[in-house]
């Protein structure tokens, strides 16, 4: 399981813009470099990411081989309820995993 970052405030206002930022250690391998013995190593990337909001998709992304290992991802989202924040990376090798955190709104 990789080790993953995110930073969110825990609470916030009504209507408040709130900035997510969400890092994820993974060595991103593109399938081009050479190993040891010549031959390119296996691909072995975070092909896609994504951020639910209460179960509605906020963020979306696809990522490709030329992608930095750990990739990190911010983005902005207009806070209207309490609820959870779900984050999840999907990638090669059946690679997945899903972080939660939750948001609690109030005036």
């Amino acid at each position: 399981m990789a080790s993953a970052l995110i930073y969110m405030p825990a609470t916030a206002k009504p209507g408040e813009v709130i900035e997510v930022r969400a890092l994820i250690a993974h060595t991103m391998e593109t399938g081009f470099r050479p190993g040891p013995d010549g031959k390119p190593l296996p691909r072995d990337i975070i092909r896609k990411f994504e951020c639910r909001y209460n179960g509605k998709t906020v963020i979306s992304a696809e990522l490709h081989p030329a992608m930095s290992a750990n990739p990190y991802i911010a983005f902005f989202l207009k806070a209207t309820t309490s609820g959870a924040l779900e984050f999840t990376w999907t990638g090669d090798n059946a690679f997945a995993q899903t972080e939660q955190k939750q948001l609690v709104v109030q005036p």
